[in-house]
């Protein structure tokens, strides 16, 4: 059995665009204005996003997702999320469980965190925890202008490890473990 530990960060400013919804962890959260963010914004689900990745040692959200590609305007983050798990799937790993906290002062979350671990949980085959709790006052994220995600996810595959995976000039694994073939995202050219 091969485990792996990911921790994932997103940080977004809420956005002046009049009419933008707050999106958290695939819920709709009422009364609160929406983050600034190329796809709809969704924190939570970036940063699971980006800790799956990480575990996996294929890159960040970034790499796969980047905002400068116009496929991801406004794009729903938990497709993307399911997009991220397609890959996990195609080098061996499945989920064991991701824990993600929120730290949010703008909105009170708790009637929510349910719903959005239970979303979440959905896409990615697993228990998802989501909690959320609030800066006090203190800094940016205190005075409202913001959120901060922070998730952290246990993966693991029924191959041995591979610590010795070929990698890029950025420190990439270039070959999914079993088959030889590129690192999904990978160019092939």
């Amino acid at each position: 059995m091969n485990l792996r530990i990911g921790y994932g960060i997103d940080v977004h400013a809420f956005s002046d665009e009049s009419g933008r919804a707050l999106v958290l962890g695939g819920v709709t959260v009422p009364g609160s204005r929406g983050l600034a963010g190329h796809s709809d914004a969704d924190a939570v689900s970036h940063a699971l996003a980006d800790a799956l990745l990480g575990a996996a040692d294929l890159g960040d959200l970034g790499r796969h997702f980047p905002d400068t590609d116009a496929r991801w305007a406004g794009a729903d983050s938990l497709v993307l999320l399911g997009e991220v798990m397609t890959m996990l799937a195609g080098i061996g790993y499945r989920v064991v469980n991701a824990d993600c906290t929120v730290l949010l002062d703008a909105a009170r979350l708790s009637p929510y965190t349910a719903e959005m671990g239970e979303r979440l949980a959905r896409v990615v085959g697993a228990p998802v925890s989501v909690k959320a709790t609030r800066a006090e006052g203190l800094g940016a994220i205190g005075r409202s202008e913001g959120v901060v995600c922070m998730a952290s996810v246990l993966i693991e595959s029924d191959a041995a490890p591979d610590g010795a995976a070929e990698r890029d000039s950025r420190g990439w694994r270039t070959e999914v473990p079993g088959d030889g073939g590129p690192a999904p995202g990978d160019e092939t050219s």
